[in-house]
């Protein structure tokens, strides 16, 4: 019998899709992250918005190895005190609260987490965290989404602190990352700590847990750069808490 690698839950998006003839509600994510998933070694577990989640997320933690919360469509400001700018699109407040609920208890049980851009900033306000919602009006510009829909020509350098978990995952200080968002961290949530910042601005783009064994927030898309190891470490420490677990 195969042995399949760690499982590695992902959440997922519910937006309008099209396939075929269709054009229906659907729950969906991008290829690449399974792809990630699979090429290092894991399997992809697809978790859509639920809001019986919220309230028992070890009903699909129990089945997992690690959590990846992915990007997508911007959080609802209502989850942390704010009003919603006019830049704000897309909100689904049924996913924010499946992931919040996912996001804390996965932390509690120390499995692997790790916050893709919209993700890192979901990890953020899952904590108490706050974000800014049109970062073009607080920069000047559009160099963290140049292209809507698109990576192309979105790639800068990330400078990561010497010795954090995002350097160790990413394999060294100054990280090459592919990026597209409009909003970005503002107050850092609690026991949550600055690991990496802009090159272009200083925004910061990665955030982490000193007190778990892997929970890492960066605000770029590794799983479109097929050079990029932070899904394979991510994949690893999954396998090593299949292991803990396993063996408690």
């Amino acid at each position: 019998m195969t042995e399949y690698g760690p499982v590695i839950g992902v959440t997922v998006a519910r937006t309008e899709a099209t396939w075929g003839v269709w054009n229906q509600a659907a729950a969906v994510l991008p290829i690449a992250y399974v792809t990630a998933i699979q090429k290092a070694g894991g399997s992809a577990l697809l978790i859509p918005p639920d809001p019986a989640l919220a309230e028992e997320p070890e009903a699909i933690l129990e089945r997992i190895d690690a959590l990846i919360l992915s990007g997508g469509h911007d959080i609802d400001p209502a989850v942390y005190g704010a009003d919603a700018h006019p830049a704000t699109k897309g909100t689904v407040p049924e996913r924010d609260q499946t992931e919040i609920g996912l996001a804390r208890r996965a932390v509690e049980l120390d499995m692997p987490v790790l916050g893709i851009c919209r993700g890192m900033q979901l990890l953020n306000v899952a904590f108490g965290g706050t974000l800014h919602q049109h970062l073009p009006e607080l920069y000047g510009h559009e160099e963290h989404r140049r292209a809507p829909g698109s990576f192309v020509g979105s790639d800068h350098d990330v400078t990561l602190e010497a010795g954090s978990l995002a350097a160790r995952a990413a394999g060294e200080e100054v990280h090459g990352t592919k990026s597209h968002h409009h909003q970005g961290v503002d107050t850092i949530g609690e026991g949550l700590t600055v690991s990496g910042h802009s090159s272009v601005d200083e925004l910061v783009e990665a955030i982490e847990s000193a007190e778990c064994r892997f929970v890492l927030g960066v605000q770029w898309h590794p799983e479109a750069d097929e050079s990029s190891p932070l899904i394979a470490a991510l994949v690893e420490q999954a396998r090593d808490y299949r292991t803990v677990r396993g063996s408690a």
